[in-house]
């Protein structure tokens, strides 16, 4: 508001998020019951606008014994057939709301390869964006960070918007649209750099927070090992999507001197879980979905116990995900002493990947662009396997047998990601099995 400096009267993006981020300082410590009745109630109105408005489920729940009205039970909820990624590339747009509420706001898409090398799309709105804003709010927050400090992250970026050797520059953190939360600036660099520029880029930084996958941060943990190269100003290291094994905890904590706080996403879905403020395990986001851990069965995961994950978005209204096999498994945690009644995963067994590394030497953590490999062919699943120093394997999962000249496209498309012109081998397979585990490698390296 003009001439309102303070206390501030926010905007109607600001106000909506704080509301958001009071609900759920309230809801982290309501008794387990009390949350899943309202995780149920939720549930149950996007229930009914799946079976209204969304052909792909027409008549696909006629068989539950629930109506509009009545309370969504867990008996109830568990008789609904699992959603798998084969079933959204089968369905396509069936799998969009023909009547979503103008209020849910502007219509997005995201297509990606989640943990199993199977492109999908979906559709997002400005709500869905909102609860993923508002989850990453709430972890700073967790983590009491210090928002006055910089913040930055390597990771995958526009072409050319975060380029070595500047990167991008941004004014605020991930999350703090809207002016909810004013933090200090962000910087940006592509995940695409080779690590030691990586290194030379964040000591230009003076950051205090860094962002970045895994297997990325190691790489770079390793470079900083070897040149004996600390950074001063950096406090903690938050890592995504990718497996973080506990090695590189202790890596982290030798090289660098400083802790990890992991986060568990899904980029169709959103936020499965943040890694609890005074542990290593993680709190699922009840308030962002529901997260079920069931065994071979059906049945639910006791703690201790590892199972495959399913999540169910409660916002999503413009291609909702209702019980959602995304491939990945997680042990299932006590419940936690810090007192919060988020469920509890102790352990998260999800996608690894490998470096690429050029004949040059240089290193850097792949990542290749889903929608693109949808345009030029049919393509269900992929694995891109590194052999050589000058030659990949290029395992493929698709409708048909590609043509020479859609092999040809993809060969230049992957050629170009990687900054390398590859020799490249296509092997085609009803299905690409995960490894040892559970784990699935979109790329991996066999140097």
């Amino acid at each position: 508001m003009a001439g309102n400096l303070w206390p501030v009267v926010p905007g109607q993006r600001a106000a909506m998020m704080l509301a958001l981020l009071f609900q759920l300082e309230q809801s982290q410590w309501w008794a387990p019951e009390r949350l899943q009745a309202a995780q149920f109630r939720q549930a149950a109105e996007v229930l009914r606008h799946a079976r209204r408005t969304v052909p792909y489920y027409g008549k696909k729940f006629d068989h539950i014994a629930w109506r509009h009205g009545q309370s969504l039970t867990a008996e109830i909820w568990s008789e609904l057939p699992l959603l798998k990624r084969e079933d959204i590339q089968d369905a396509g747009d069936r799998l969009h709301s023909r009547a979503l509420p103008k209020s849910h706001g502007k219509i997005g898409t995201i297509s990606t390869s989640g943990s199993t090398g199977k492109p999908v799309k979906v559709l997002t709105t400005d709500l869905t964006t909102a609860f993923w804003s508002a989850c990453t709010l709430r972890g700073y927050i967790w983590r009491r960070c210090d928002f006055e400090a910089k913040l930055v992250a390597i990771r995958h970026a526009p072409i050319k918007k975060a380029d070595y050797p500047n990167g991008g520059q941004m004014h605020l953190w991930g999350g703090a649209d809207g002016g909810a939360v004013p933090t200090g600036p962000a910087a940006l660099l592509s995940i695409m750099t080779p690590v030691a520029q990586q290194v030379e880029w964040l000591a230009r930084q003076e950051a205090t927070y860094l962002i970045t996958y895994p297997s990325n941060l190691e790489a770079m943990l390793r470079h900083c090992q070897d040149k004996k190269i600390r950074f001063p100003t950096l406090r903690e290291v938050q890592t995504m999507s990718e497996l973080l094994n506990p090695a590189t905890r202790e890596l982290c904590s030798e090289v660098w001197g400083v802790p990890i706080s992991d986060m568990y996403t899904c980029q169709e879905a959103g936020y499965i879980a943040l890694q609890c403020p005074g542990h290593e395990h993680y709190h699922a986001q009840s308030e962002n979905m529901i997260v079920e851990v069931l065994n071979k069965d059906g049945s639910p995961s006791q703690p201790g116990e590892t199972g495959k994950i399913v999540v169910s978005h409660l916002h999503n209204y413009a291609s909702p995900l209702i019980r959602y096999d995304i491939g990945d498994f997680a042990e299932v945690g006590e419940p936690c002493p810090c007192g919060r009644n988020l469920p509890v995963l102790k352990r998260i067994v999800g996608r690894v990947r490998g470096m690429v590394t050029l004949p040059n030497g240089d290193q850097f953590w792949p990542f290749f662009s889903n929608r693109k490999f949808i345009e030029v062919a049919p393509v269900r699943q992929y694995q891109i396997v590194q052999k050589t120093l000058d030659s990949l394997e290029v395992n493929l999962v698709t409708d048909r047998k590609l043509v020479v000249k859609e092999e040809d496209k993809l060969r230049d498309l992957i050629a170009k990601r990687l900054g390398h012109p590859f020799a490249m081998t296509f092997s085609y397979f009803d299905e690409i099995p995960r490894g040892k585990g559970g784990k699935f490698e979109d790329f991996k390296s066999e140097l």
